[in-house]
């Protein structure tokens, strides 16, 4: 037979084999896949970077090692299999010890207020927000001022936390200096707990500090065993880059460990003074460092709370200015979101932050891009909302804007759910042919929650917002400030 001929029936098996696909390429095909989870998220590493990255970690836990100020903890970790002392008083850690205590993390964290309501769960998709803590000073938002904080400024911050729906969890944006600095940390938890139910977020010089303020939270919810069954609060500590973990920091993890009680390590790198200027270079560097946190945190009870979190600072190397509204900024959270998910360590970011020294059009640009990315990255638990001067002013009118800018970003993150309620074919069958959607039920009764709805932006007409006064975004915001301290004065 020539070559490229064939037989009747071959031929009427081909035509019959094409016919079929030709109609099996008209039916809709969707390729076989998990499930994924509700809600959009965004990914920068893939899984071979995120392995590279803790190879690099382990790594410099082994070769280099890292420093302890604690004896006691030096003695513990010395104690483990593989750990010893390295080079000029280095403790190496080694990767097993590592890995034995990711076995052991809890795979999510979960706060609630005073009243026993569950606010934060970090395994969610959609995020939970905290304001920032510990700025040097504070832009009052009365006479445009910028100076140093006061107690009144900590409960200020309070009662305007309380009334704003979508910040999560309290924290002090600045820090009293009219107070003695030994008193500063207690009190300013204090002062928040006054005004609001909602869990704290608090930092302290050492864990004499550290204690002071869970006896406060314990003491308000019943005891210490209430408060580890609900945790109302989360101490934010971690080592001193490069490759330091302090006595303040062991004995603040040993704490909270035994109490089991929720604490965040995490480092503050700046990348090119304190670690690589490569974000690789730095993430893999403070991993390691916070990877050295827990091992000793879950050395003292496996399997109590802890986090992890993505503190590496960009500097504008031109002047060593801070760059919290930088590109580098969230590439650094995003990156250290993947490889911390990657490895099973549940960890927060920052956002809601600016450059800027005031409320203005780069503080709302800042503001709303890293608020928007950080929605997406894969972590339900976003902190240092109302920062101003690249974390240095604590600004109660730039928190009140990333309320607002809290509330569109979480409506983004929720992406769309798709089920046959949602499809709603049979509304279009029942509503297409008279154009009756406005009144059908399924409209009445799913608008608010299908819909986001501003407090602040502007979505009036032109001819209603002149006749409203034609106020600006800085004029609605000190309205806001002004109703909401009214609302929390008592």
């Amino acid at each position: 037979m020539p070559e490229g001929s064939q037989t009747v029936s071959e031929a009427k098996g081909v035509r019959t084999g094409r016919r079929a696909r030709a109609q099996r390429s008209r039916e809709p095909r969707i390729p076989v896949q998990v499930r994924r989870p509700q809600g959009l998220r965004l990914t920068l590493f893939r899984d071979q970077d995120n392995l590279a990255i803790h190879k690099a970690a382990l790594q410099i836990l082994w070769d280099i090692g890292v420093t302890i100020d604690d004896s006691s903890t030096r003695e513990l970790l010395l104690r483990q299999q593989g750990c010893q002392e390295g080079k000029d008083g280095y403790i190496v850690i080694h990767e097993d010890a590592v890995t034995k205590a990711l076995s052991t993390v809890p795979s999510h964290i979960e706060l609630y207020d005073r009243e026993g309501n569950k606010v934060v769960d970090t395994a969610k998709t959609i995020p939970t927000f905290c304001a920032g803590h510990n700025c040097v000073n504070v832009l009052d938002h009365e006479t445009g001022e910028h100076r140093p904080g006061t107690l009144a400024d900590i409960e200020k911050t309070s009662r305007v936390c309380e009334g704003l729906p979508n910040i999560d969890v309290l924290a002090g944006l600045g820090f009293p200096q009219d107070v003695p600095v030994e008193d500063e940390a207690v009190e300013s938890a204090r002062a928040l707990a006054r005004h609001s139910k909602k869990p704290i977020a608090f930092t302290g010089h050492d864990e004499i500090e550290a204690e002071a303020i869970w006896t406060v939270l314990a003491d308000a919810v019943g005891g210490w065993d209430a408060l580890a069954e609900k945790p109302c609060g989360l101490d934010l500590t971690g080592p001193v880059s490069p490759l330091k973990l302090g006595e303040e920091l062991c004995r603040r993890l040993k704490l909270a460990a035994e109490r089991s009680l929720p604490i965040v390590c995490y480092p503050a790198l700046f990348p090119g003074m304190a670690g690589p200027i490569t974000l690789a270079g730095a993430i893999a560097q403070s991993s390691a460092e916070s990877l050295a946190g827990v091992v000793i945190h879950q050395l003292y009870n496996p399997g109590a709370p802890i986090m992890a979190g993505s503190s590496i600072l960009p500097m504008d190397m031109r002047r060593a200015d801070l760059a919290y509204g930088s590109p580098e900024y969230m590439l650094a959270n995003l990156g250290a979101t993947d490889y911390f998910n990657s490895i099973g360590f549940p960890s927060w970011i920052g956002a809601g932050c600016s450059d800027s020294h005031v409320v203005d059009l780069q503080s709302a640009s800042e503001v709303g891009s890293n608020m928007s990315i950080a929605t997406l990255a894969g972590t339900s638990f976003i902190h240092n909302l109302g920062f101003l001067s690249g974390g240095r002013t604590g600004s109660l009118e730039m928190l009140v804007l990333c309320d607002e800018l809290a509330g569109m970003a979480s409506k983004f993150a929720g992406g769309i759910s798709v089920d046959e309620e949602t499809l709603a074919v049979d509304v279009i069958q029942r509503s297409a042919k008279e154009n009756t959607f406005l009144t059908d039920s399924h409209t009445t009764d799913r608008y608010l929650q299908e819909n986001w709805f501003p407090s602040l932006f502007e979505r009036s007409d032109l001819s209603l917002w002149k006749d409203s006064g034609a106020k600006t975004m800085r004029a609605k915001i000190k309205d806001r400030l002004s109703t909401l301290l009214a609302a929390n004065s008592s």
